[in-house]
Formats: C-alpha cells, sequence, structure tokens
C-alpha cells in the first residue's frame, strides 16, 4: 500500500461532505483521489473546495477507473445492500454510515456480502471514536477487573430529540442540481407498511444507543421489555445485567443532552455526549467512587480534548485499512443491531 491510503468517495452530500469528507481532507494518512457524485455541479465544486483531482458520474466509473486501497459511501442506508453489493465487487474495504440497512433481511444479505469479499465494511458508530467515550469505555473495564466499587449492575442510556446538528452543516455545498430517483432495498416482508416506517424510524435515530448500550456493557444484551409511549426499552445481559434507553422523555431546541450512566455497587461512571456534528466540543465523564469502610468518596472529572469524534473515526479505518487493527464496528455487530431493533419492536406492538 502506498505512504498514503487512496480513498475513493461515493457520494456527497450532507454528512458526506460535513461529517466525513472534511475530516478526511485533513487526514495526513490518506488521500481523497476521487469523487463519485451523481449530481453534475455540486460534484464539481465539492471537488474544488477540498482539492479532490477527478470527479466521475458514478461509483462504477470511479472503480473501473481508479487504483483505490478504500472507498466511503455516505449513501441513504435503505439503499445499502444495493451500492454495496457493486462496491464489495471491488475487493476494497468500504466505510458505511450507520444504520447498516433498513431491515434485517438486508442487513443478513450485506453479511453475507461482505464473507464473500474478503474484505470488511466499518459502520459509522462514530460516538464510540468521542474521547469521552473512549475514556469511560477504559475505566469501566478497570473497575469492572479491579472490583473495586463492587461489581457492575446496570447501565442506562438517556437521549432526547434535540440540535444533532449544531452548526455543523454551515458551508454545506448544494449546487441545487436534483438528485435523480433511485432504488432503495426491498421492504421487510413480514412487516405491514406502517411498521416498516416504524421500524426504519427507530433505527435511523437509535441505533447509535442500540450500539453504545452493548459497548458499555461489554456483552450482548436482549430487549425484555418495551412502554406503551415508545420512551422506554428495556435490556437484559448475557450476565444478567439490568440496561435502559430512555427515548425522548422531553425535547431541547437549542442543545444536546445524550447521557449514559454505567452502575457499580458502589459507584459509578457517567458519559455525556456533545452533538453529533459539533466538532468543537468536548464530552465529559464523571467517575464516583464509595470506597466505604468510613472512607470518603470521591468524584472526579477529567479534562478531555476537543476532538471531534468524526475526525478520530477516520483514524480509525484508516488503521483498520492498513491492517493495524480490526474496524471498530464490522457488519455483523451492526446486524445484531438491527435484530435487537426489531426485537423491541415486536415488543411495542405486544403492549399495542
Amino acid at each position: 500500500m502506498a505512504a498514503k491510503v487512496r480513498v475513493g468517495f461515493v457520494g456527497a452530500g450532507s454528512m458526506g461532505q460535513m461529517a466525513h469528507l472534511k475530516n478526511y481532507a485533513v487526514n495526513p494518512d490518506c488521500q481523497v483521489v476521487a469523487l463519485a457524485e451523481l449530481r453534475k455541479e455540486t460534484g464539481a465544486a465539492v471537488a474544488r473546495r477540498y482539492g479532490i483531482p477527478r470527479v466521475y458520474a458514478d461509483a462504477g466509473e470511479m472503480l473501473e477507473r481508479e487504483e483505490l486501497d478504500a472507498l466511503v459511501a455516505s449513501q441513504p442506508f435503505t439503499r445499502h445492500g444495493i451500492i454495496l453489493a457493486e462496491l464489495l465487487d471491488a475487493g476494497r474495504p468500504v466505510f458505511i454510515e450507520k444504520p447498516l440497512a433498513a431491515t434485517v433481511q438486508s442487513g443478513e444479505r450485506i453479511v453475507e456480502m461482505v464473507e464473500r469479499s474478503g474484505t470488511f465494511v466499518m459502520v459509522g458508530y462514530h460516538k464510540r471514536s468521542d474521547p469521552a467515550t473512549i475514556y469511560a469505555k477504559r475505566i469501566t473495564e478497570e473497575l469492572t477487573g479491579s472490583g473495586e466499587i463492587g461489581k457492575p449492575t446496570y447501565v442506562r442510556l438517556l437521549m432526547p430529540a434535540g440540535d444533532w446538528v449544531a452548526g455543523g452543516f454551515d458551508g454545506r455545498i448544494d449546487c441545487g442540481d436534483r438528485i435523480p430517483d433511485l432504488e432503495s432495498d426491498p421492504p421487510a416482508p413480514d412487516l405491514s407498511e406502517e411498521e416498516c416506517k416504524a421500524y426504519v424510524g427507530f433505527v435511523n435515530y437509535y441505533i447509535h444507543q442500540v450500539n453504545l448500550l452493548r459497548h458499555l456493557l461489554g456483552e450482548p444484551y436482549e430487549p425484555v421489555y418495551a412502554d406503551r409511549a415508545g420512551m422506554l426499552m428495556v435490556g437484559r445481559s448475557e450476565s444478567g445485567r439490568t440496561c435502559t434507553l430512555e427515548m425522548s422523555p422531553y425535547r431541547t431546541t437549542v442543545d444536546w443532552q445524550e447521557e449514559a450512566l454505567v452502575c457499580f455497587e458502589r459507584g459509578w461512571v457517567r458519559l455525556a455526549l456533545p452533538p453529533p456534528l459539533a466538532s468543537n466540543r468536548a464530552g465529559r465523564v464523571e467517575v464516583y467512587r464509595d470506597p466505604e469502610k468510613g472512607k470518603t468518596p470521591v468524584l472526579e472529572s477529567p479534562t478531555l480534548p476537543r476532538i471531534h469524534a468524526m475526525k478520530q473515526q477516520v483514524a480509525s479505518f484508516i488503521a483498520a485499512v492498513r491492517g493495524e487493527r480490526p474496524p471498530m464496528t464490522g457488519a455483523a455487530e451492526a446486524l445484531e443491531d438491527l435484530r435487537v431493533a426489531r426485537q423491541y419492536l415486536e415488543l411495542r406492538k405486544a403492549v399495542g
């Protein structure tokens, strides 16, 4: 592989530009050498801004003419099964946004494609790359291993709807040229139109938290309860711990208040994450330890760097392309998230 990983971009929509391309453009270990964009004027303008030497009308033309080490395809997840069938034939690692697909069935087909391809797909669960999440995960593992504040007991996630963009789309290029109609993956054959819509809505907005619960638990879990109002999912982990996801019990208009709480018998780790597209805000972590036996409990909160999780995610993908580490979240794990979401939907149906 060349000194810099040669990356081809498939699509330059809002997330493609502002969550991904701008971060690949400044990464010293890669070079964006080509862009495939269906909108001719927008594609040319994006290429000029980010110094991309060549622009193609579609991914097939780019793959035919370019020598690429990796592909970044920020595409609607409702058509991942279609676009990945073409991209994986090239035998190059692919990065996609979450979720893996709009149905479990499409996700299963994608996993089969990946297994046949001899390469990998990394799914963009960027919250795992946030410095606050990395710190919280490390200290949680250390406390679990040492038993310093007892056994882990419970994990809670809260994510009310709010301003997730936080100015992150400022500077986005859109020349107004129309996006052509594109084919989507087939809907789930065993769900009604209304149920399909509900499932797509849930995985679009909450699949990050479905995944983050497993990451903080450090083990698989399955949903066991859903409330009638659609605000609460309760799960049970492989070792028997309870976990919960609270979904928009309230809303915010100019703020983002996503939190996680990992509990132990005598303390906790609390994680607060910044808005997904806010590139200059640090997350927060608090660690509370109660040593018992008359000793004073300690609350600590480290100062964390203002490094955008999207930027660190780029570094993780490039390292995976080079074989230096496994992809942070592969297709098989992302499929498990779709299955958890489907189990939650079935529980919602049961309570009416």
